[in-house]
């Protein structure tokens, strides 16, 4: 593969690239839609990729391309970074972490660059595409520039950096990417940055499932909604208990302020919040602040508009969700006689709690997470934002070669759109590496 990214380099720029960087797509086995609530996840890298052969060039220009042509080659001055956040095109992801570089060590005069990229990721299909790209490109520029920072730090700016691009993301995707490990699962924790190794249980297989729905985050509303909800229910449980509201933006702040866990939060969420959605009105009375503070001070851009929100539902499922991780986790590291049947059962609530209380599924990923239930996984749940994208099945691996058979026949084959792209959309994975430089010898 390296091969040919140089000679398609080499015909595209004429002249070959000096070095190499790759960052690994994730999944996340369980703790959807808490980082950005500032809880633990659970993910593993990988083995698709992003794949970028550079040359760092004496003019102050960037120049991308693609190998796949249906992503067109774009060129930007150094100098003058504009990311449009109207329309999330694939170079806007690469200016995120170039951008991001840039700032970080206030570079002036940063170096030119030609850059092909090569991507074995599927795009929009909640296996982190996007944030590979932007650390990809992070990585790319760090390097170009003679610069070097640990992997926390550039998970942290690649964190920061994505936002560019108008999504509240957590932190989850960028980390991984950088704190991957071969042959094994991470705990990520936030603030501050770390990663537990996790092993998983022998005998058993990952396999991820494409729904072909494909669900942009940065493209729809959808995401930054759920922040919102998480953000006012924080606001809105902070003020019942008598805590500084304004300054809690997380719903571990509530948790950690008030010393007390999990279950005891989730016993708060039933006091204190009402299942029905709350008006905009009604959270303004709560608060005691005007619509126009509401928007101003609280609300991202892109959900200014919108009339009501879900509390109750979005704090019950992040309360949750943060304690499936940590059982998991317990789960993985005492390995009792039935850990396989305890792992699945994690996921299978968290697949639950992800459609009923989050409603982030979509009736195709209710259908495919059917069909892997059916043909033998003991666990299997949407990964990644959700509205589309994968699921990942915990599959027994006697039973693998039978299991990847049948959903196919069921899934893929039933469906003229969808059996044209059965042969990427699913594959089992093992934990894979995380992001390298390459350099031409």
């Amino acid at each position: 593969r390296l091969q040919k990214l140089k000679e398609m380099f080499m015909s595209k720029f004429g002249s070959a690239p000096k070095f190499y960087v790759r960052a690994p797509g994730r999944v996340n086995l369980i703790g959807e839609h808490i980082d950005y609530c500032g809880y633990a996840v659970l993910p593993m890298a990988i083995e698709q990729d992003i794949l970028i052969a550079v040359e760092p060039v004496k003019t102050q220009v960037v120049q991308l391309a693609n190998t796949n042509s249906l992503y067109l080659d774009f060129s930007t001055s150094v100098n003058n970074i504009q990311i449009n956040k109207t329309k999330p095109q694939w170079h806007n992801y690469f200016l995120c972490g170039l951008k991001g570089i840039q700032e970080h060590f206030g570079l002036n005069n940063p170096t030119g660059m030609n850059c092909l990229l090569d991507g074995t990721i599927p795009p929009s299909s909640g296996l982190s595409s996007s944030s590979a790209l932007v650390c990809c490109a992070g990585l790319v520029t760090l390097r170009a520039n003679g610069k070097t920072l640990s992997k926390v730090e550039l998970a942290e700016i690649c964190t920061k950096s994505e936002r560019y691009i108008g999504t509240e993301g957590g932190g989850m995707d960028q980390s991984i990417s950088f704190l991957a490990e071969e042959g094994t699962a991470k705990l990520i924790e936030f603030s501050p940055l770390r990663a537990t190794d996790v092993r998983l249980p022998s005998g058993t297989a990952f396999v991820i499932a494409n729904s072909c729905v494909e669900m942009n985050k940065a493209a729809t509303s959808h995401y930054n909604i759920r922040v919102m909800e998480c953000r006012l229910a924080t606001k809105l449980l902070s003020k019942s208990k008598g805590l500084d509201w304004k300054k809690m933006l997380r719903l571990h702040d509530v948790q950690s302020k008030l010393g007390v866990s999990l279950e005891e939060m989730l016993t708060i969420v039933e006091e204190v919040l009402h299942p029905e959605p709350y008006s905009t009105e009604e959270i303004c009375k709560c608060l005691g602040i005007s619509l126009e503070e509401l928007r101003s001070q609280i609300l991202s851009q892109n959900t200014q508009d919108v009339s009501t929100f879900k509390l109750y539902q979005r704090a019950k499922h992040v309360y949750s969700e943060a304690a499936r991780v940590l059982e998991f986790k317990k789960i993985c590291n005492e390995a009792p006689a039935n850990a396989i049947q305890l792992l699945g059962e994690l996921m299978n609530q968290s697949y639950i709690s992800c459609r009923e209380m989050y409603e982030c599924s979509c009736p195709e990923l209710d259908r495919l997470v059917d069909i892997c239930l059916q043909f033998g996984a003991i666990g299997s749940r949407l990964t990644g934002a959700g509205w589309g994208g994968c699921t990942v099945s915990m599959v027994p691996t006697e039973k693998l070669n039978t299991f990847l058979k049948n959903v196919k026949k069921a899934y893929y084959q039933t469906d003229v759109q969808r059996l044209p792209l059965e042969n990427n959309s699913l594959f089992a994975t093992k934990p894979g590496r995380g992001a390298l430089v390459f350099v031409e010898a």
